[in-house]
C-alpha cells in the first residue's frame, strides 16, 4: 500500500489488509492512535486507552499470523468499545467517578469482550457514555462531553454516543454499544452509522456496567448489547461474533416481493425532514418491487409508551437510595392525579418508580399481549420502517433535569422525553431493530431509519437493512463521512 490507508474503509477491508500482509496489526493500531490524538480535542469520543496492552496483543497476533496460525475473523483488527464493558486494562467506569478509580486489572472481562478477543480483536480504547449510560446524550463528570463529528455544537446521541462518534470519525471500524432507551439507535441516527438493537437476550450483557461491578443479577428486562459499524456488511460480521449461529442472510435475496410496512403515528412527534427521509425510502423500496403499506401492530401508541415507562423506570432506578424512594412513595398520590396518558412526564416517572410488584407484573402481562400483536403483524409483513427520533442530532442540552428539557422540532418546543417515543416499540416488545443512515438534512446532518422485525428475526432485519442501504448508496442525499480531514 503506497498511499496512507483510509481508516474509514470497512472493517472487512481492513481485515483483508492484515490478511494480505499490507499492514500489521501494530502498524494499523499506530495509525488509529495518531488519528485519535489529532481529533480528540474536537470530539472527546475515545476517553480512555490502554496503548501498551493493545500493542502487546497486536504484536502477539502479528506473530501468530506470520506463523500461519488462525487469528480469528477479526485477525488483529484494532477497535474501541463502549465504556460500560469490563476489559482487562480498561475497566468500565460508565461515567461514574467512583468506578473510574477502579484498578486497571479486572477479575473477569465482560462476555462480549471475551468473544471479541477470541475473534482476534485488539481493543485499545473506551468510548464515552453518560453516567450509568442513563441519557440520550453523552456527558459525565469523569470525561466530560462528547461531540458530534458533523457539528461539535451537537450531541452524538447517547448512551452509545462516544461509540457512534468514534465510528463516524474513523477512530474504529467496529463498536459494541448497549440499548435500553434507544442507546444504540439514537447515536447511530445522530452520527450516520449503522447499529442493531438485537432481540432481547440474544447478546450477553454479562460484565456490563450498570449494574455495579460484582453485583450478581439476572439480565435486566429491556436492556440489550449490540453491534455498531459503518456498513451493514460489517454489522453482520460483528453480529456473527457476538451471537454465533442463525441464518446469515435471513432467507432474503432481494427487495422485490418484500412486504414492508411504514409506521405512521400521528400522536408521536416527527419533524418534516425526518418524515420526508423515511417517506423517500418507502418510495425507493416500492420502486424496487417491494409491497409497501402504511401499517403497524395493533397496539395503541399511548398505552405502548405508558407500559414502556412502567417497565423502564424500575430498572434504571433499582439502586435508588431508600430515603429518596420513601419520599417518592409519599408524593405518589399527588403525582398519580397529574399523570397524562402517553406523556413521559415527571408525574408518570414518579408513579413508575414506586410501583408495587403486582403493578410491574401487570405491565409485563400487557407487554405479552403487545408481543402477541407483533407476532400477528409480522406474520403479514417482513419488516416495519420507522423514524428513530423526530429530528437530526440535537444541540447539546444538559443544563436541566431530563423532564425540564425541551428540543425544537420544526420551530416548536416539545418535551425532551419525546426522544423515547419511536424507539419504544422495539424496546418494550423485545424486537430487533437495525438503523441505517438514509439522508442528509439541510444542515448537513445525518438522518437514520429504523428497520424493525419480530423477535428472533435479527438476521432478516440486518439483511433488509443492507438491501435498503444499497438503494441509497449513490443518491445525492446519501450520508457522507463528516468533514474532519
Amino acid at each position: 500500500m503506497t498511499d496512507a490507508p483510509d481508516l474509514l474503509a470497512p472493517a472487512r477491508t481492513q481485515i483483508g489488509w492484515l490478511a494480505d500482509g499490507v499492514l500489521t496489526s501494530e502498524t494499523l493500531l499506530d495509525l488509529y492512535l495518531e488519528r485519535h490524538h489529532r481529533l480528540h480535542g474536537r470530539l472527546n469520543a475515545v476517553v480512555a486507552t490502554d496503548v501498551e496492552g493493545a500493542r502487546r496483543r497486536a504484536r502477539e497476533i502479528d506473530e501468530r499470523r506470520a506463523a500461519g496460525e488462525d487469528t480469528g475473523p477479526l485477525n488483529g483488527l484494532p477497535m474501541t468499545i463502549k465504556d460500560v464493558y469490563d476489559v482487562d486494562g480498561l475497566p468500565a467506569s460508565s461515567g461514574v467517578p467512583k468506578l473510574a478509580e477502579r484498578p486497571p486489572t479486572v477479575e473477569q472481562e465482560s462476555e462480549v469482550v471475551r468473544l471479541l478477543h477470541k475473534a482476534g480483536a485488539v481493543i485499545w480504547g473506551k468510548t464515552n457514555t453518560p453516567r450509568y449510560a442513563g441519557d440520550v446524550q453523552t456527558y459525565n463528570k469523569v470525561y466530560g462531553t462528547s461531540n458530534n463529528p458533523y457539528d461539535p455544537a451537537r450531541s452524538p446521541g447517547g448512551s452509545s454516543g462516544g461509540s457512534a462518534a468514534a465510528l463516524a470519525a474513523g477512530l474504529t471500524a467496529l463498536e459494541v454499544g448497549s440499548d435500553i432507551g434507544g442507546s444504540l439507535r439514537n447515536p447511530a441516527h445522530s452520527c450516520g452509522v449503522c447499529a442493531l438493537k438485537p432481540t432481547h437476550g440474544l447478546v450477553s450483557l454479562k460484565g456490563h456496567v450498570p449494574p455495579d461491578p460484582g453485583v450478581v443479577a439476572a439480565p435486566p428486562d429491556l436492556a440489550v448489547a449490540g453491534p455498531m459499524a459503518r456498513t451493514i456488511d460489517d454489522l453482520a460480521l460483528l453480529l456473527s461474533i457476538l451471537a454465533p449461529g442463525g441464518d446469515a442472510d435471513g432467507g432474503i435475496e432481494s427487495i422485490a416481493g418484500l412486504r414492508i410496512a411504514r409506521w405512521v403515528e400521528p400522536s408521536f412527534v416527527l419533524g418534516a425532514e425526518v418524515a420526508e427521509a423515511v417517506g423517500r425510502v418507502e418510495g425507493l423500496a416500492a420502486d424496487a418491487g417491494a409491497d409497501v403499506t402504511e401499517a403497524k401492530p395493533a397496539i395503541d401508541a399511548t398505552e405502548l409508551l405508558d407500559v414502556y415507562v412502567r417497565l423502564l423506570l424500575p430498572i434504571v432506578t433499582a439502586a435508588m437510595p431508600p430515603l429518596l424512594r420513601r419520599f417518592l412513595r409519599g408524593v405518589r398520590p399527588l403525582a398519580a392525579r397529574r399523570v397524562s396518558p402517553g406523556v413521559f412526564g415527571q408525574a408518570a416517572s414518579v408513579v413508575a418508580m414506586t410501583q408495587s410488584g403486582d403493578e410491574i407484573a401487570a405491565a409485563q402481562r400487557r407487554r405479552a399481549e403487545f408481543q402477541t400483536a407483533c407476532d400477528e403483524f409480522f406474520g403479514e409483513v417482513d419488516v416495519l420502517l420507522a423514524p428513530v427520533i423526530a429530528v437530526p442530532a440535537i444541540p447539546h442540552n444538559t443544563e436541566r433535569s431530563l423532564h425540564r428539557r425541551t428540543i425544537e422540532v420544526d420551530g416548536a418546543s416539545v418535551p425532551y422525553t419525546s426522544l423515547f417515543q419511536w424507539i419504544s416499540l422495539a424496546t418494550t416488545c423485545h424486537l430487533p431493530a437495525a438503523v441505517i443512515p438514509v439522508a442528509t438534512s439541510g444542515d448537513g446532518l445525518p438522518i437514520g431509519l429504523q428497520i424493525i422485525g419480530n423477535r428472533g428475526d435479527d438476521h432478516r432485519v440486518v439483511t433488509v437493512a443492507g438491501l435498503l442501504h444499497d438503494l441509497l448508496r449513490d443518491r445525492p442525499e446519501a450520508v457522507r463521512p463528516p468533514p474532519l480531514d
